[in-house]
């Protein structure tokens, strides 16, 4: 019953996905930008202790509930840990009607044919399972792509869907992660080789669940479009990639039925510096603009 009401309000509901997954690797950056001195970084326990407690002011924050946030992709550390006496999953969906998600990639292999796969996922069925104890409805698994090299995009997609089979075998929803790089030299047609194979592949894809993908801001408005469509796709999500958040939000707005999944251009304003009364402000104004991207579309010439 839980799960179902889950799943309509994902596939339905209007709203953004907050992206507040960061790990060891990305987490040291977060806390630079959030301005924690780099001096505090003193070990990894505290290190995490700190990221915590941002995702813990962020989540507890007013705005931040399922009125607009419908959804939120978290690291494991932050699910074995707790807010206001409940697991973080929990809190997210009993307290704020927020749907969890986790991330369960652990980084990338060296570049080989313009894309960076996913390393081998160690324990991904004992952590699926143990997500899926949790009030946990999916998950998130990213790899990257730096040009328009079929061999390459075929093998990232093919990996992509064979961790989605494993996903969805423990009742979870796989959210699809094959991130196009802002600063790829040819962006605008490794976006249109990604969206032809990845059609090309559900075509092939067996199995009745959904599916759920997060595409970076495509050069072409609507390039994703039949992908939206699709009847195996649950949601396409949006991921920022870099852009900051007013050109973000401009693109967002040009891309039918994309809605946002943004890290940097969620969070990016937000500083550990602020009075509470600031930070819930500063992050409602930018729960807002995003909402208003993902729900209120540009008309396209």
């Amino acid at each position: 019953m839980m799960r179902d009401t889950m799943r309509r309000q994902f596939q339905a509901k209007p709203g953004i996905v907050a992206a507040l997954d960061q790990s060891g690797g990305s987490t040291p950056d977060a806390l630079r930008r959030y301005g924690v001195p780099e001096a505090a970084l003193v070990d990894e326990p505290h290190m995490f202790d700190l990221i915590h407690a941002m995702r813990r002011r962020i989540i507890t924050a007013p705005a931040f509930t399922g009125d607009k946030v419908m959804g939120a992709i978290l690291f494991r550390n932050t699910l074995e840990r707790e807010i206001e006496g409940l697991n973080t999953a929990r809190f997210l969906w009993r307290q704020r009607g927020i749907v969890p998600f986790l991330k369960v990639d652990q980084g990338l292999l060296p570049e080989q044919a313009g894309v960076r796969l996913m390393k081998p996922i160690a324990g991904l069925d004992e952590t699926l399972a143990w997500a899926a104890s949790l009030d946990v409805f999916g998950t998130k698994a990213r790899s990257v792509i730096r040009l328009p090299e079929r061999d390459g995009i075929e093998a990232i997609v093919d990996q992509q869907l064979d961790c989605a089979r494993r996903i969805a075998a423990h009742g979870l929803a796989p959210i699809l992660e094959p991130e196009v790089l802002i600063d790829s030299p040819a962006k605008h047609e490794a976006e249109q080789l990604l969206r032809d194979v990845l059609l090309a592949k559900l075509e092939e894809a067996t199995g009745e669940y959904p599916l759920i993908f997060k595409l970076t801001l495509p050069e072409e408005p609507d390039l994703y479009r039949d992908l939206v469509d699709h009847p195996r796709v649950m949601r396409v999500l949006a991921l920022s990639g870099g852009y900051d958040r007013p050109v973000a939000v401009a693109r967002l707005a040009r891309n039918a039925g994309m809605i946002a999944s943004f890290s940097r251009a969620l969070i990016g304003d937000l500083r550990i510096s602020m009075i509470d009364e600031a930070f819930s402000t500063k992050l409602e104004e930018t729960i807002d603009a995003l909402y208003d991207a993902s729900t209120i579309k540009a008309t396209l010439a």
